[in-house]
C-alpha cells in the first residue's frame, strides 16, 4: 500500500449521519503509471501460472470472502448506507462470480480437430490480454468489482481496480483477501482516484481493456475514449427499468415486488424498478396496494437492526432526488407518498443524514423528467396504459434497456413479452432479473456500450483473446517444397 502523490483528497461520509469519517488520497498520473508498470510485470508471471494453481487461489479467495461476509458488510453499510442484510446479499452475489471463476480450467478449454488435413491437427486456445482495468460505481462497492476481477484474474490477467472515491474501503478489504489467498503482488491493484486516474487508464498503452459500470453519459465517453486508444471496452450505463403489470397479475405479489425492487438500497441500483406500467383496471388497486405497504418500511441507519431502507450516498444526490420529486409534482404527477417528508415513515429525520424516503408518484406521463431521467433514488413512477400493446410501445421507445419485468398469470402473455420487449434482461414475475453467474449481465441500447456483456461466459471471452494453432509433424521422408495455396484435401 502506498500513499498518493497528488496532494489531493476526497472526503468519505457516513450517509446515515452525514458526518465525514475519512479522507481518501486521489491518485496522480504518476501513481497510475506506477500501478500499471507493477501490474504489467506481475502479469507475465501470472499468465504462466498453471490453471490448477490459479484455480486454487480462486478457491482460497472464495473461502476467505465467504468467511468475512459480516465484516465486509459492515464496511459497505458504513460508507454506502444500505442496510446490513443488503450489503451481505451484495457480497453473496459477488461470491457467485468468484465460484464461477474457480472453474477456470474448464472455462478455458479450447477445441481440437485431429486430422483436419492429412497429418495436420487444428486447435483453439484462449490467452489473457495482460493488464486490464475496472472502473466501478459507489452503489455496489464489492459486487461490481467481483463481476470484473474474478474472471479477469482467473483468466491470467493483472487487474487494476479504480473504485468510487465515495466508498473506497471495500476495495481495500478485497485486496487484503486476495493477498491472503496467495495472489502474487501486482496481480490485483486498487487505485483510488477520480477523473485524473480514469483518464490516464483510458489512454495508457499498457492497459488492454476497460470495464465500467456507471451513468450513461460517462459510459459513452469512456467507450469512445478507450476504443479510440485501441482498447477493448465494456461500459454499462444507466437504466429506467419498467415493471409491466397485467390485469390478471397476482396483486399482492406484484405490489410486494414493486416495493422491494423500487426501494431496496434506496433505489441506488441499476436494476431497480423505477416505472410500474399498469395495464387497464388493475391500476387503482396496484397503486393502493403499494401505498399501503410503504408506511410499514423502516427508514434509517442501515446498521440498525430492523431497518428496511437506508440513506442516499451524498447530500448532493439527496437534493437531486428531491428535486426530481418536486419537478414531477409541478408537472402534474400525483404524489401518493412523499418521501421528502420524514414524518411519513416516522423513522428518520431528513437533517440527520442523506435521507429521502420511499416515494410513489401516480399519473406520470412519458414527457416528465421523473420518467425520462435515471433518478437513481427511491422514487417509483406509475404510468397507466390501456393495453399490452401500448405498454410494449412505451417500454421499447425508452432509450434505456437494462432490465424489465412482467407480472402475469398468463404464460402465453409472458412468452410474448420476452419475444417483443427490446431490453437486455427480462424477468417473468421476477422484478430484478440479474442473471446468475454462469450467464452474463448487460442491457441494450443506451444501457451498454461495447459488444460483450459482463461476467459469465461473455466475461471470459472479454478478458481473453482466441488463437488458432495449425500443427503438423511430418515424416521427413515425405517432405517437399510446394508453392501452391494450402488446402485441406
Amino acid at each position: 500500500m502506498a500513499d498518493g502523490t497528488s496532494g489531493r483528497t476526497s472526503p468519505v461520509f457516513n450517509p446515515a449521519t452525514g458526518l465525514q469519517t475519512a479522507d481518501v488520497d486521489l491518485a496522480s498520473v504518476a501513481d497510475v503509471d506506477r500501478a500499471v508498470a507493477s501490474a504489467k510485470a506481475a502479469a507475465e508471471g501470472w499468465r504462466a501460472t498453471s490453471l490448477s494453481r490459479r484455480s486454487a487461489v480462486m478457491f482460497g479467495f472464495r473461502q476467505l470472502l465467504h468467511d468475512a461476509t459480516d465484516e465486509l458488510a459492515k464496511i459497505i453499510t458504513a460508507e454506502h448506507g444500505k442496510v446490513l442484510i443488503d450489503s451481505a446479499a451484495e457480497i453473496g452475489r459477488g461470491l457467485e462470480n468468484v465460484e464461477y471463476a474457480c472453474g477456470v480450467p474448464e472455462l478455458l478449454k479450447g477445441g481440437f480437430s485431429e486430422q483436419a488435413s492429412t497429418g495436420v491437427d487444428v486447435y483453439s486456445i484462449r490467452q489473457p490480454l495482460g493488464v486490464v482495468a475496472g472502473i466501478t460505481p459507489f452503489n455496489f462497492p464489492a459486487m461490481v468489482p467481483l463481476w470484473m476481477c474474478a474472471n479477469a484474474i482467473a483468466c491470467g490477467n493483472a487487474f487494476i481496480l479504480k473504485p468510487s472515491e465515495k466508498d473506497p474501503s471495500a476495495s481495500l478489504f478485497l485486496a487484503e483477501l486476495w493477498q491472503k489467498a496467495g495472489l502474487p503482488d501486482g496481480v490485483f491493484t486498487v487505485l483510488q482516484g477520480d477523473k485524473v486516474a480514469v483518464d490516464r487508464l483510458l489512454e495508457h498503452p499498457d492497459v488492454k481493456a476497460i470495464s465500467f459500470v456507471g451513468s450513461t453519459p460517462i459510459a459513452k465517453s469512456i467507450y469512445e475514449t478507450a476504443t479510440k486508444n485501441g482498447k477493448r471496452v465494456q461500459a454499462l450505463g444507466g437504466a429506467k427499468n419498467h415493471m409491466l403489470v397485467l390485469p390478471d397479475a397476482d396483486l399482492g405479489l406484484a405490489a410486494d415486488a414493486a416495493v422491494s425492487a423500487a426501494y431496496g438500497a434506496a433505489g441506488e441500483r441499476c436494476m431497480a424498478i423505477s416505472v410500474a406500467v399498469a395495464v387497464g383496471d388493475i391500476a387503482d388497486d396496484l397503486v393502493d396496494a403499494i401505498a399501503q405497504r410503504i408506511p410499514k418500511l423502516k427508514v434509517g441507519d442501515g446498521a440498525e437492526p430492523g431497518t428496511d431502507m437506508g440513506p442516499l450516498i451524498t447530500a448532493q444526490h439527496r437534493d437531486k432526488v428531491a428535486g426530481y420529486i418536486a419537478a414531477g409534482v409541478e408537472s402534474g404527477a400525483k404524489v401518493v407518498v412523499d418521501g421528502r417528508d420524514g414524518t411519513v415513515h416516522g423513522a428518520f429525520s431528513p437533517s440527520g443524514g442523506f435521507f429521502v424516503g420511499p416515494t410513489l408518484l401516480d399519473g406520470v406521463t412519458p414527457e416528465l423528467s421523473v420518467y425520462t431521467d435515471a433518478i437513481f433514488g427511491p422514487v417509483l413512477a406509475v404510468v397507466r396504459v390501456g393495453t399490452y400493446d401500448e405498454a410494449i410501445a412505451l417500454i421499447n421507445a425508452n432509450p434505456f434497456a437494462n432490465g424489465t419485468a412482467i407480472f402475469t398469470r398468463d404464460g402465453g402473455a409472458a412468452r410474448q413479452f420476452q419475444f417483443d420487449v427490446e431490453v437486455g434482461m427480462v424477468g417473468i414475475n421476477v422484478p430484478i432479473p440479474t442473471p446468475v453467474a454462469y450467464y452474463s449481465f448487460g442491457g441494450w441500447k443506451n444501457s451498454l456500450f461495447g459488444d460483450t456483456h459482463m461476467y459469465g461466459p461473455e466475461g471470459v471471452a472479454f478478458y481473453t483473446r482466441g488463437k488458432v494453432v495449425t500443427s503438423r509433424w511430418p515424416d521427413p521422408a515425405t517432405s517437399k517444397i510446394d508453392l501452391g495455396f494450402p488446402t485441406t484435401r
